[in-house]
Protein backbone atom coordinates (compact mmCIF):
# COMPACT_ATOMS: atom_id res chain seq x y z
CA UNK A 1 0.00 0.00 0.00
CA UNK A 2 1.49 3.50 -0.98
CA UNK A 3 0.20 6.55 0.67
CA UNK A 4 0.36 10.36 -0.18
CA UNK A 5 3.25 12.59 1.50
CA UNK A 6 0.99 13.84 3.10
CA UNK A 7 -1.33 11.55 4.59
CA UNK A 8 -4.26 12.23 6.61
CA UNK A 9 -5.63 9.39 8.12
CA UNK A 10 -8.51 11.73 9.01
CA UNK A 11 -9.28 12.31 5.59
CA UNK A 12 -10.80 10.22 2.84
CA UNK A 13 -9.05 8.93 -0.23
CA UNK A 14 -9.82 7.13 -3.83
CA UNK A 15 -7.88 4.05 -4.24
CA UNK A 16 -6.50 2.26 -7.24
CA UNK A 17 -5.58 -1.02 -7.70
CA UNK A 18 -2.56 -1.62 -10.15
CA UNK A 19 -2.40 -4.74 -11.24
CA UNK A 20 -0.72 -7.51 -13.54
CA UNK A 21 -2.09 -10.92 -13.01
CA UNK A 22 0.17 -13.29 -14.18
CA UNK A 23 -0.31 -15.84 -14.45
CA UNK A 24 3.66 -16.44 -15.12
CA UNK A 25 4.28 -13.95 -12.30
CA UNK A 26 2.62 -11.19 -10.39
CA UNK A 27 2.92 -7.64 -9.70
CA UNK A 28 3.63 -8.56 -5.96
CA UNK A 29 7.04 -9.34 -4.59
CA UNK A 30 8.83 -9.92 -1.51
CA UNK A 31 10.73 -6.49 -2.05
CA UNK A 32 8.86 -3.22 -1.28
CA UNK A 33 10.38 -0.94 -3.42
CA UNK A 34 9.97 2.70 -3.76
CA UNK A 35 8.71 2.30 -7.60
CA UNK A 36 6.67 -0.13 -8.54
CA UNK A 37 5.27 1.09 -12.23
CA UNK A 38 5.31 4.61 -10.87
CA UNK A 39 2.34 3.55 -7.92
CA UNK A 40 3.95 5.07 -5.44
CA UNK A 41 4.45 8.44 -7.40
CA UNK A 42 0.93 8.07 -8.44
CA UNK A 43 -0.31 7.85 -4.36
CA UNK A 44 1.51 11.55 -4.04
CA UNK A 45 -1.25 13.10 -6.21
CA UNK A 46 -3.85 12.23 -3.46
CA UNK A 47 -4.56 8.22 -3.46
CA UNK A 48 -4.39 5.33 -1.88
CA UNK A 49 -1.97 3.01 -4.49
CA UNK A 50 -2.00 -0.67 -3.53
CA UNK A 51 -1.11 -4.22 -5.38
CA UNK A 52 -2.76 -7.18 -4.51
CA UNK A 53 -2.67 -11.03 -5.71
CA UNK A 54 -4.97 -13.00 -6.74
CA UNK A 55 -5.78 -16.86 -7.56
CA UNK A 56 -4.23 -17.88 -10.48
CA UNK A 57 -1.09 -15.60 -9.93
CA UNK A 58 2.70 -17.03 -9.70
CA UNK A 59 3.29 -20.44 -9.96
CA UNK A 60 5.63 -20.10 -7.04
CA UNK A 61 3.28 -20.17 -4.61
CA UNK A 62 1.14 -24.04 -5.24
CA UNK A 63 -0.55 -25.89 -8.12
CA UNK A 64 -3.37 -25.10 -7.13
CA UNK A 65 -3.14 -21.30 -6.76
CA UNK A 66 -1.61 -21.18 -10.15
CA UNK A 67 -4.10 -23.57 -11.91
CA UNK A 68 -7.22 -21.88 -10.62
CA UNK A 69 -7.44 -19.65 -13.81
CA UNK A 70 -6.79 -22.19 -16.10
CA UNK A 71 -10.12 -22.15 -18.74
CA UNK A 72 -10.83 -19.00 -17.15
CA UNK A 73 -7.62 -16.28 -18.30
CA UNK A 74 -9.82 -13.28 -18.75
CA UNK A 75 -11.83 -13.20 -15.36
CA UNK A 76 -9.70 -15.91 -12.66
CA UNK A 77 -8.23 -12.38 -10.58
CA UNK A 78 -11.05 -10.30 -10.77
CA UNK A 79 -13.13 -11.07 -7.41
CA UNK A 80 -10.00 -11.08 -5.43
CA UNK A 81 -9.27 -7.91 -6.97
CA UNK A 82 -12.33 -6.40 -5.87
CA UNK A 83 -12.37 -8.35 -2.73
CA UNK A 84 -9.49 -6.47 -2.15
CA UNK A 85 -10.51 -2.96 -1.65
CA UNK A 86 -13.65 -4.03 -0.50
CA UNK A 87 -11.68 -5.61 2.87
CA UNK A 88 -9.35 -2.83 2.51
CA UNK A 89 -12.14 0.18 2.83
CA UNK A 90 -13.67 -1.83 5.75
CA UNK A 91 -10.71 -2.19 8.06
CA UNK A 92 -9.51 1.60 7.02
CA UNK A 93 -11.67 4.76 7.33
CA UNK A 94 -9.52 6.48 4.72
CA UNK A 95 -10.34 5.06 2.12
CA UNK A 96 -13.37 5.43 0.08
CA UNK A 97 -14.63 2.45 -2.26
CA UNK A 98 -17.30 4.67 -3.77
CA UNK A 99 -13.82 5.98 -6.09
CA UNK A 100 -12.52 2.71 -7.47
CA UNK A 101 -9.43 2.70 -10.24
CA UNK A 102 -7.71 0.54 -11.72
CA UNK A 103 -4.34 0.23 -14.17
CA UNK A 104 -2.20 -1.90 -15.61
CA UNK A 105 0.38 -2.72 -18.22
CA UNK A 106 0.50 -5.40 -20.84
CA UNK A 107 -1.73 -8.34 -18.87
CA UNK A 108 -2.12 -5.52 -16.35
CA UNK A 109 -4.00 -3.78 -19.51
CA UNK A 110 -5.99 -6.59 -19.97
CA UNK A 111 -6.95 -7.05 -16.65
CA UNK A 112 -7.57 -3.45 -15.62
CA UNK A 113 -10.13 -3.25 -18.63
CA UNK A 114 -11.94 -6.82 -17.63
CA UNK A 115 -12.26 -4.99 -14.39
CA UNK A 116 -14.59 -2.61 -15.81
CA UNK A 117 -16.53 -4.39 -18.09
CA UNK A 118 -17.27 -7.52 -15.38
CA UNK A 119 -17.83 -5.32 -12.76
CA UNK A 120 -18.67 -1.72 -14.10
CA UNK A 121 -20.45 -0.48 -10.95
CA UNK A 122 -17.28 -1.28 -8.68
CA UNK A 123 -14.75 -0.20 -10.79
CA UNK A 124 -15.08 3.64 -11.84
CA UNK A 125 -12.16 4.69 -13.83
CA UNK A 126 -9.32 2.58 -15.72
CA UNK A 127 -6.01 2.92 -17.43
CA UNK A 128 -5.33 0.30 -19.81
CA UNK A 129 -2.31 0.45 -21.26
CA UNK A 130 -0.57 -2.22 -23.75
CA UNK A 131 -3.60 -4.69 -23.15
CA UNK A 132 -3.83 -8.38 -25.03
CA UNK A 133 -7.77 -7.57 -24.66
CA UNK A 134 -7.96 -9.91 -27.46
CA UNK A 135 -5.79 -13.14 -26.82
CA UNK A 136 -7.00 -15.02 -29.94
CA UNK A 137 -4.40 -12.54 -31.58
CA UNK A 138 -1.51 -12.99 -28.94
CA UNK A 139 1.28 -15.33 -28.41
CA UNK A 140 -0.56 -18.91 -28.25
CA UNK A 141 2.54 -20.33 -26.80
CA UNK A 142 1.24 -18.12 -23.71
CA UNK A 143 -2.32 -18.49 -23.67
CA UNK A 144 -2.02 -22.36 -24.51
CA UNK A 145 0.21 -22.65 -21.11
CA UNK A 146 -1.30 -20.60 -18.67
CA UNK A 147 -5.12 -21.16 -20.36
CA UNK A 148 -5.17 -24.64 -20.88
CA UNK A 149 -5.64 -27.03 -24.13
CA UNK A 150 -9.24 -28.57 -24.30
CA UNK A 151 -8.99 -32.16 -26.00
CA UNK A 152 -12.10 -33.20 -27.98
CA UNK A 153 -12.80 -36.69 -28.58
CA UNK A 154 -15.59 -36.97 -31.37
CA UNK A 155 -17.99 -40.03 -32.04
CA UNK A 156 -14.87 -41.75 -34.59
CA UNK A 157 -12.55 -41.54 -32.08
CA UNK A 158 -10.84 -38.67 -33.80
CA UNK A 159 -9.33 -36.33 -31.20
CA UNK A 160 -8.66 -32.73 -32.18
CA UNK A 161 -7.47 -29.88 -29.29
CA UNK A 162 -9.18 -26.17 -28.87
CA UNK A 163 -8.50 -23.56 -26.65
CA UNK A 164 -10.40 -19.63 -26.65
CA UNK A 165 -9.81 -17.18 -24.08
CA UNK A 166 -12.99 -15.45 -23.34
CA UNK A 167 -12.15 -11.21 -24.86
CA UNK A 168 -12.00 -7.97 -23.62
CA UNK A 169 -14.53 -7.11 -26.48
CA UNK A 170 -17.23 -9.03 -26.21
CA UNK A 171 -18.28 -7.27 -23.10
CA UNK A 172 -17.55 -3.79 -24.57
CA UNK A 173 -21.84 -3.03 -24.03
CA UNK A 174 -20.52 -3.51 -20.60
CA UNK A 175 -18.94 -0.13 -20.16
CA UNK A 176 -20.17 2.33 -17.70
CA UNK A 177 -16.72 4.14 -16.08
CA UNK A 178 -14.42 6.11 -17.60
CA UNK A 179 -11.69 3.99 -19.44
CA UNK A 180 -8.45 5.32 -21.34
CA UNK A 181 -6.57 2.23 -23.36
CA UNK A 182 -3.21 3.30 -24.63
CA UNK A 183 -0.86 1.29 -26.92
CA UNK A 184 2.41 2.13 -28.90
CA UNK A 185 2.20 1.91 -32.34
CA UNK A 186 4.80 -0.73 -33.49
CA UNK A 187 4.54 -2.68 -30.00
CA UNK A 188 6.61 -5.92 -31.00
CA UNK A 189 4.82 -8.09 -28.01
CA UNK A 190 0.95 -7.29 -27.69
CA UNK A 191 0.17 -6.22 -31.21
CA UNK A 192 -1.30 -2.87 -31.50
CA UNK A 193 -4.47 -4.89 -33.52
CA UNK A 194 -5.79 -6.11 -29.18
CA UNK A 195 -6.61 -2.35 -28.79
CA UNK A 196 -7.83 -1.42 -31.66
CA UNK A 197 -10.16 -4.20 -31.80
CA UNK A 198 -11.21 -3.11 -28.15
CA UNK A 199 -11.74 0.23 -29.51
CA UNK A 200 -13.52 -0.75 -32.60
CA UNK A 201 -16.10 -2.85 -30.31
CA UNK A 202 -16.55 0.37 -27.82
CA UNK A 203 -17.42 2.34 -30.57
CA UNK A 204 -19.96 -0.17 -32.22
CA UNK A 205 -21.69 -0.14 -28.57
CA UNK A 206 -21.75 3.88 -28.55
CA UNK A 207 -18.87 4.68 -25.70
CA UNK A 208 -17.07 7.24 -24.57
CA UNK A 209 -13.70 6.73 -23.71
CA UNK A 210 -10.00 8.00 -24.71
CA UNK A 211 -7.88 6.10 -26.61
CA UNK A 212 -4.13 7.57 -26.88
CA UNK A 213 -1.94 5.95 -29.22
CA UNK A 214 2.26 6.40 -28.58
CA UNK A 215 3.92 7.03 -31.64
CA UNK A 216 7.46 4.74 -32.83
CA UNK A 217 6.89 2.96 -29.38
CA UNK A 218 6.90 -0.57 -28.58
CA UNK A 219 6.02 -2.53 -25.97
CA UNK A 220 7.40 -0.70 -22.74
CA UNK A 221 6.86 2.78 -24.24
CA UNK A 222 10.04 3.80 -24.79
CA UNK A 223 10.63 7.83 -24.26
CA UNK A 224 7.15 8.28 -24.20
CA UNK A 225 6.59 6.54 -20.83
CA UNK A 226 6.61 9.88 -18.79
CA UNK A 227 4.22 11.29 -21.23
CA UNK A 228 2.13 8.07 -20.49
CA UNK A 229 2.27 8.62 -16.61
CA UNK A 230 0.92 11.84 -17.43
CA UNK A 231 -2.10 11.52 -19.45
CA UNK A 232 -2.84 8.24 -16.92
CA UNK A 233 -2.67 10.84 -14.09
CA UNK A 234 -4.77 13.71 -15.64
CA UNK A 235 -7.33 10.57 -16.57
CA UNK A 236 -7.32 9.49 -12.68
CA UNK A 237 -6.86 13.32 -11.54
CA UNK A 238 -10.16 14.36 -13.32
CA UNK A 239 -12.32 11.41 -12.87
CA UNK A 240 -11.37 10.35 -9.06
CA UNK A 241 -10.91 13.64 -7.68
CA UNK A 242 -12.08 16.43 -9.94
CA UNK A 243 -9.09 18.28 -10.48
CA UNK A 244 -9.60 20.43 -13.12
CA UNK A 245 -6.47 23.02 -12.56
CA UNK A 246 -4.40 21.98 -15.85
CA UNK A 247 -7.29 21.49 -18.25
CA UNK A 248 -7.37 24.82 -19.69
CA UNK A 249 -3.33 24.39 -20.47
CA UNK A 250 -2.23 22.86 -23.51
CA UNK A 251 1.10 22.01 -22.17
CA UNK A 252 1.35 19.15 -19.44
CA UNK A 253 3.27 21.16 -17.04
CA UNK A 254 4.96 18.97 -14.89
CA UNK A 255 6.92 17.49 -18.29
CA UNK A 256 7.64 21.14 -18.54
CA UNK A 257 9.32 21.48 -15.32
CA UNK A 258 11.32 18.65 -15.61
CA UNK A 259 12.64 19.71 -18.72
CA UNK A 260 13.63 22.87 -16.98
CA UNK A 261 15.07 21.53 -14.19
CA UNK A 262 17.38 19.06 -16.26
CA UNK A 263 17.97 21.83 -18.30
CA UNK A 264 16.51 20.27 -21.48
CA UNK A 265 14.69 22.00 -24.68
CA UNK A 266 11.42 21.13 -25.66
Amino acid sequence: MYKPFDFDPNKKYPIIEYVYPGPQTEAVNKAFTKSMDNTDRLAQLGYIVVSVGNRGGNPARSKWYHTFGYGNLRDYGLADKKAAVEQLAARHDFIDASRVGITGHSGGGFMSTAAMLVYPDFFKVAVSKAGNHDNSIYNRWWSEKHHGVKEVVDSKGDTTFTYSIDKNPELAANLKGHLMIMTGDIDNNVHPANTIRLANELMKAGKRFEFVILPGQRHGFGDLTEYAFWKLADHFNKYLIGDFENSDKVDIVEIDRERERNGKKK
